[in-house]
């Protein structure tokens, strides 16, 4: 998963793939301003509520945000309050898997994920049909939750 935030706007991208090498991607454009931090906390939510709904039992996500994963690993605090909220939010999907494990990549080893969500928030969205694309209007640590859809197949 990686989250990218610009002038243009936010968004992020998660690659989610099973033991058998099938793969979903989704890629979530923000109708709401957000900091680098909050586009990566929004993929890893976005990514476990995705994999809750198919019926995962085990997560093992991979990040290039050190701050997100160090956070959620308690390696790190998060101070600021809205921080705090979203890392309680990835804390309560965490929990509804058996097993999970949270690691910390690099951004060579997460290209596909960074150049998808990059070209997702400079770029509007359009007829790409193998890729789940949805706007994300609020952050995910409002009231309201959100739903992935989903993928279409071309027709």
């Amino acid at each position: 998963m990686d989250g990218s935030s610009n002038k243009i706007g936010s968004s992020v991208d998660i690659i989610l793939v099973n033991e058998k090498g099938t793969q979903i991607e989704v890629s979530l454009k923000f109708g709401f301003p957000a900091s680098n931090n909050q586009a990566e906390y929004e993929a890893m939510i976005a990514g476990l509520k995705l994999a809750n709904e198919i019926g995962a039992t085990k997560v093992v996500v991979f990040s290039d945000s050190q701050v997100v994963t160090f956070q959620i690993n308690g390696e790190y605090q998060a101070k600021d309050p809205n921080m705090k909220r979203y890392l309680e939010k990835t804390m309560e999907y965490l929990r509804r898997f058996p097993k999970t494990e949270v690691g910390h990549i690099t951004r060579k080893l997460n290209s596909r994920a960074d150049a998808l969500s990059k070209l997702a928030s400079t770029k509007p969205g359009g007829n790409n049909r193998c890729l789940i694309q949805e706007t994300l209007q609020d952050p995910s640590i409002t009231k309201t939750d959100h739903r992935l859809e989903s993928c279409q197949s071309p027709t």
